[in-house]
């Protein structure tokens, strides 16, 4: 199950002012979960933007992205309309273009990516903050075999999965083992740059 990934070119010191706040973790996490927390948190704040995934899989109820065609994410993908994109799971993710504007007009982005994508994230952007969403093993098969979404492929390879970057280290780690709520509102406070701990 290999992931790759490309990006738009980088330009010198990195696109910024704006924070682009990245949510990493194993499946079963709860990464939508504590998202969709953040999200509605956020709701009224302009200079936090959740950009929906592009991702060849249908939008389902623990995910609201845009759904297209490997036809459809090709042409995209040719005519850089991603900021990056990765394949995992036997499908294909992207961020749109459109993340670069955010951030050079200051604004924090905050979007659920994979831990192979980091590295190259990190050169491209100047302000990169990886928030490391997990949960114990046997918390994260109960959560994947509940969810049962057969399209994301074998339960057990998901659940042994590793990255070996270092560059994927994160800066922040939630063990999101508790209150939901709790932890939601751990990363509002990593997104607005605040003390993230209560």
């Amino acid at each position: 199950m290999s992931e790759t990934e490309t990006m738009a070119q980088a330009t010198a010191g990195g696109i910024g002012p704006g924070r682009l706040v990245l949510v990493v973790g194993p499946s079963g996490a709860g990464k939508d979960t504590l998202l969709r927390l953040a999200q509605a948190a956020c709701a009224d704040d302009q200079d936090v933007v959740f950009p929906r995934r592009v991702v060849t899989r249908a939008s389902s109820a623990d995910e609201d992205n845009v759904a297209v065609s490997e036809d459809e994410f090709r042409r995209a993908q040719e005519h850089g309309d991603f900021a990056v994109h990765w394949e995992a799971h036997g499908h294909s993710y992207a961020l749109p273009l459109g993340i670069n504007d955010d951030i050079r007009a200051g604004r924090a982005v905050v979007a659920n990516v994979s831990r192979t994508v980091i590295g190259a994230l990190r050169q491209t952007y100047a302000n990169v903050v990886v928030v490391a969403i997990t949960a114990p093993p046997d918390v994260l098969a109960q959560r994947l075999a509940a969810r049962a979404r057969h399209s994301d492929g074998n339960l057990a390879e998901r659940l042994s999965r590793s990255v070996g970057d270092s560059s994927a280290n994160a800066d922040v780690t939630i063990l999101n083992a508790g209150s939901a709520d709790y932890h939601g509102r751990q990363l509002v406070r990593v997104i607005r740059n605040e003390c993230w701990q209560e």
